[in-house]
């Protein structure tokens, strides 16, 4: 066999090596952003949902009315990060888990209200919201698996040369920011 064959042979091998590798970050980095797009969706979610709850709220609290004002504020905070090109992951998540902690205090206020705990509108959007946040949970898990994929693709060996050379990057998790959410929920009695 000639050297030119050989030669051919190699940058064949080489050059679909490289062709597969590519694909494979190009597939990963797809299915991470498809997994952030489940996030959007059910974070969009529970964002029409909470004027509901709010509304159905004010009927019977109305006197709680800071309480309310913060879950409102905290919505439109997250809904503004959320919409903003220029929002870090980080800023997102802090948004989402102040968000998420305001709706706990819209929450505990049902025990304080016999008559609202229930009314059949409000039963219904708490567990809407219920079901939202169990999805938000499952689609985070599910970024993060892509994420985790496609960032271990990123450093290993051979495939990290390919990364460096396309310009892929590394990607962030979706993590819970706030402290006190990592914290047990109180029941009393």
């Amino acid at each position: 066999m000639e050297i030119w064959v050989i030669v051919l042979i190699v940058l064949g091998v080489v050059a679909l090596w490289a062709i597969v590798g590519y694909n494979g970050l190009v597939s990963l980095r797809n299915r991470s952003l498809e997994a952030w797009s489940d996030i959007d969706v059910q974070l969009k979610r529970r964002y029409d949902l909470i004027p509901n709850l709010i509304e159905t709220v004010k009927g019977y609290a109305s006197h709680e009315s800071a309480t309310l004002e913060k879950v409102v504020a905290a919505r439109n905070s997250a809904m503004q990060a959320h919409d903003s090109s220029s929002a870090s992951l980080e800023q997102k998540m802090q948004a989402e888990s102040t968000l998420a902690g305001s709706l706990k205090s819209v929450f505990a206020l049902s025990e304080s209200y016999p008559d609202l705990k229930a009314n059949q509108n409000f039963m219904k959007l708490q567990d809407e919201l219920s079901d939202t946040e169990n999805k938000i949970q499952a689609s985070r898990r599910f970024y993060n698996g892509n994420v985790r994929e496609l960032n271990t693709k990123i450093e290993h060996f051979p495939s990290n040369l390919i990364a460096k050379m396309f310009s892929f990057e590394k990607r962030e998790f979706f993590e819970v920011v706030d402290a006190a959410q990592r914290e047990n929920v109180q029941v009393k009695f």
